[in-house]
């Protein structure tokens, strides 16, 4: 690994190429080109399938591909065309650390980019497989998608209100969270490359990331045989600890121990509840937890969220109002972090990276490329080749 030029840039001098599209891979990538690293994202001739997937539109591609494929460079490869990916495979073999693809299995070395043989020639290259249930069983070599996963998984049996449809999280995390599971044994890597000098071969998929989200739930049934179900914005194993009806809005309770469940008893006017056998700790309020919620909901229901906010924080119980993305983002807390960054050049802002380095968050270098922005990158490869 090269020398760190700059805390906030910890990737420096790291080339790492992407070949995938849509959020998965291209989240993954993100993390890293946020780091410092020169992230080079190989797009089909027509581009990333998300490009188009919009409305909205921000600054001529879909948001949801600029939200994914900043601080990145973009070339076209055509995977029908030897010189194309022989062009590819040998800016590889001289920049490249780092290969992440999410193509459907077999795909790549069925057109010259063959991981393992890549790896035999270039012992220090990592090549990371994302892909969909995982690289071995019967269902290796079927497709996926984040709502499958969930599906599949079994997110979606603990998500939403009880007795009711099964509900998706109302954003990709089975993409994200395999993005974040990429990036993470793609530095675990690196540090054993710069300790050993060898590469490795990385795989992640979406369903085992599906799974691992579900650890909980799956110790909660080998434990005890009992499937969890749905508790709505509620844990199953934990009461009061969700959110309440109030005037105006909602506002999350989470009184996860006696202490605070004391707290919020005098707070509603009922000292004698934590002596209630039927909540006299934890255990007993989860079993009773319905009649619990009925009798807090009913106090909460009396004030505004705002009053609630207030008069909870000053009680010392933890407590949240259910915002919209305008009310989060516009929160002095938010604006004090610097999360939400511009980018150079152009009229964007986005999340920056959830993470300080010594107190500084990485800031956004480039926007997100267009359509092959950067196609000189291959071209000396392409003149060795001709």
């Amino acid at each position: 690994m090269s020398q760190v030029s700059s805390p906030t840039a910890p990737l420096s001098g790291i080339t790492i190429v992407e070949i995938g599209q849509n959020v998965a891979a291209p989240s993954a990538t993100q993390l890293l080109a946020d780091m410092g690293a020169r992230v080079v994202k190989v797009e089909k001739p027509r581009g990333d399938d998300a490009r188009a997937w919009g409305p909205p539109f921000w600054e001529g591609a879909a948001v949801m591909f600029q939200a994914m494929n900043r601080n990145k460079h973009s070339v076209a490869v055509n995977f029908r065309e030897a010189s194309d990916v022989a062009a590819l495979r040998q800016f590889i073999l001289a920049e490249v650390d780092v290969v992440i693809q999410s193509m459907r299995p077999g795909l790549l070395a069925s057109q010259g980019l063959d991981g393992k043989e890549l790896r035999q020639q270039k012992p220090g290259l990592i090549w990371c497989d994302l892909g969909a249930y995982g690289s071995v069983g019967p269902l290796s070599k079927h497709p996926g998608y984040d709502p499958l996963m969930q599906a599949f998984a079994g997110l979606m049996s603990v998500t939403g209100e009880a007795g009711q449809e099964p509900v998706r999280t109302g954003y990709s995390v089975v993409d994200a969270g395999t993005g974040m599971w990429a990036g993470n044994a793609i530095l675990a890597a690196l540090l054993h490359r710069e300790r050993t000098g060898e590469g490795c071969q990385v795989d992640v998929s979406l369903y085992e990331t599906a799974l691992a989200w579900m650890s909980v739930a799956a110790a909660h049934y080998q434990s005890c045989g009992e499937i969890p179900g749905r508790y709505g914005s509620g844990a199953s194993s934990i009461a009061p600890y969700r959110a309440y009806a109030t005037a105006d809005g909602h506002i999350v309770v989470a009184a996860g121990n006696n202490t605070l469940f004391e707290r919020l008893s005098q707070l509603l006017g009922h000292p004698e509840w934590p002596n209630d056998p039927r909540f006299v700790g934890n255990a007993e309020r989860v079993a009773n937890r319905e009649v619990l919620d009925a009798l807090i909901g009913g106090k909460i229901a009396t004030q505004t969220t705002a009053q609630w906010a207030e008069r909870l924080e000053a009680a010392g119980v933890p407590n949240a109002p259910v915002q919209n993305i305008k009310q989060a983002l516009e929160h002095p807390q938010t604006q004090a972090l610097g999360m939400v960054q511009s980018v150079p050049d152009s009229a964007m802002t986005f999340l920056g990276l959830p993470i300080r380095f010594n107190g500084e968050r990485p800031p956004i270098r480039k926007a997100p490329p267009a359509l092959n922005a950067n196609a000189d990158l291959l071209k000396p490869y392409r003149k060795s080749i001709a």
